[in-house]
């Protein structure tokens, strides 16, 4: 089976056992299938092999330009998406750090003993009873528990 090799022009690798279409740069072809000597006019055998190692000196060394390059820009995204998931777990630790204090301050709130209200279903505050005091205490428990993790 031939396999070809690309990179399209969104940057994404693209492979296929049919050529990339006209409009993709030798420079983008990756790879491409091995094939039998083009079929051309007949030539003698030392024309022939005279022929073909000059193209093939010029592919190895292009072939190596797009190797650098391709490693190049392989780096570049890496280093890209390395900073854009660190950048992610800076923002969910600053979340965590900010959970963890709020969780800390409602906690003393509500361990102060001092009469709480909250809004009902309806939206009329009433006071806190004990059980409601319990179960928010233990919620933020939960918070600190899980957030404050250093």
């Amino acid at each position: 089976m031939a396999q070809w090799q690309w990179i399209d022009k969104d940057g994404r690798k693209i492979f296929s056992d049919r050529p990339p279409p006209t409009d993709v740069p030798d420079s983008m072809v990756l790879k491409q299938p091995r094939m039998g000597a083009p079929v051309s006019a007949p030539a003698p055998a030392a024309a022939a092999s005279e022929a073909a190692a000059a193209p093939a000196a010029a592919a190895s060394s292009a072939a190596a330009g797009k190797d650098k390059e391709l490693e190049k820009r392989k780096a570049q995204a890496e280093a890209e998406e390395a900073a854009k998931k660190k950048a992610e777990d800076d923002k969910r630790a600053k979340v965590r750090a900010e959970n963890c204090e709020r969780a800390k301050a409602a906690k003393a709130t509500i361990e102060s003993g001092k009469p709480l209200r909250h809004a009902n279903a309806q939206g009329e505050l009433i006071f806190m009873d004990e059980a409601a005091r319990n179960a928010e205490l233990k919620r933020a428990q939960a918070i600190i528990d899980s957030d404050c993790k250093r």
